[in-house]
């Protein structure tokens, strides 16, 4: 039984009692539309999505961060025009924006990665599709209208992540994301707390039943998610493992999960394609560095022409603009793009995303730099002592 379904619904099982949903009228931010989406999950889902670990020090870190940060406006620039367009890995872009890798989508919407891919492309925002996607890869693609890549977490059936990789190339995908923080799951409270796994309606349908049958079974005081980690992921995945992975496919590779200029360093010297600064939303090590304040360090360490992106606490186009000016070339969101899936379906996300492109083209008009070439640090200030936190 789908959570956001119009009204109860009866059949042979009990009557499933389940919330009106609906876009806030005229909705103007991102908070807006997590208010809604709030109000229309069940519980145990929303905490799924929004949870990070431990005490979630580095959940609310990530979104903190931006607020150190002031802009430097430049005044008599001609702004008539602003361009937020970009290419990145050979594929143009719209904006610099896409979709973080996140499993499941039809936890909040009966349509699932289709409708978000279809959102995307409308908005010309890469969609990064997730390992666990809750549809075929090919369905995925044949939704796509933009640039589409794939996540992989490194199983321990080295066959299975293989045949994915097959899969993905032959489907049009155009890089893969290797996630190199997990070899096992965060702990994530909120999840133990609720005794969380995955409805037996939503599956990881792109990987044999028998891989995934743990995620779904649900205990009080541990988590379906976590029991599968500890069971399929390969802990013992090290640099010398990618040379594995190298040799099976032409694709890029984009590794994620980056958050120190050591790490930046090696990734370089094994052929990654671009870097992820991520900390995985807050949801593994709780106390990690925060993305946005890792993102100088890694920048500094890769060559110039290697793309850097970055995801964690976005969610606001002036978020993306600081971002780039610390050398991004890309950010991701997660979680504001359930927010508009469960509230809106396909429209939502295209309005979680659109909203974003408005407040950067409006961020980059009063800053005086209509294009991102005009991005750098001469944009930002640190915000005054005692004015933000």
């Amino acid at each position: 039984m789908w959570p956001l379904l119009l009204r109860c619904r009866t059949g042979t099982g009990p009557r499933v009692a389940v919330r009106e949903r609906g876009m806030p009228v005229g909705a103007l931010t991102l908070a807006g539309i997590e208010r809604a989406a709030r109000a229309q999950l069940p519980p145990e889902i929303w905490d799924f999505i929004e949870g990070g670990s431990g005490d979630e020090r580095t959940l609310t870190a990530n979104r903190e961060m931006f607020g150190r940060y002031a802009l430097r406006p430049r005044t008599l620039v001609d702004v008539s025009a602003c361009d937020p367009a970009l290419t990145l890995l050979g594929a143009p872009l719209a904006l610099p924006l896409g979709i973080a890798p996140m499993a499941y989508h039809r936890l909040v919407d009966p349509e699932g990665e289709t409708a978000t891919a279809r959102a995307a492309g409308r908005a010309g925002a890469l969609l990064v599709a997730g390992m666990f996607a809750s549809r075929t890869l090919e369905e995925i693609a044949g939704a796509a209208t933009g640039p589409l890549w794939l996540q992989l977490y490194w199983l321990r059936r080295r066959d299975a992540l293989a045949a994915l990789v097959e899969r993905a190339e032959a489907a049009g995908y155009r890089a893969l994301v290797l996630t190199v923080d997990a070899p096992r799951i965060g702990r994530r409270l909120r999840d133990l707390r609720n005794g969380f796994a995955i409805p037996p309606a939503v599956r990881a349908v792109n990987l044999d039943p028998a891989l995934m049958s743990t995620s779904h079974r649900a205990a009080s005081g541990s988590s379906g998610i976590a029991e599968h980690a500890r069971e399929q992921f390969d802990p013992a995945l090290t640099w010398a493992d990618l040379a594995w992975l190298r040799e099976r496919t032409r694709l890029p590779l984009v590794l994620k999960g980056i958050l120190t200029a050591e790490d930046a360093r090696l990734a370089v010297e094994h052929g990654a394609d671009a870097v992820l600064v991520s900390n995985h939303g807050g949801r593994q090590l709780d106390g990690a560095v925060p993305a946005l304040a890792a993102l100088p360090e890694v920048v500094e360490a890769v060559p110039a022409a290697l793309p850097v992106l970055l995801d964690g606490g976005v969610r606001t186009g002036a978020d993306i603009a600081v971002a780039l000016a610390l050398g991004a070339r890309s950010v991701l969101i997660g979680r504001p793009v359930f927010w508009g899936l469960a509230t809106d379906g396909e429209a939502g996300v295209h309005r979680v995303l659109d909203l974003l492109r408005e407040e950067l083209e409006h961020t980059l008009a009063l800053l005086g730099r209509p294009r991102l070439a005009d991005l750098d640090g001469t944009a930002l200030a640190r915000w005054p002592c005692g004015a933000a936190g």
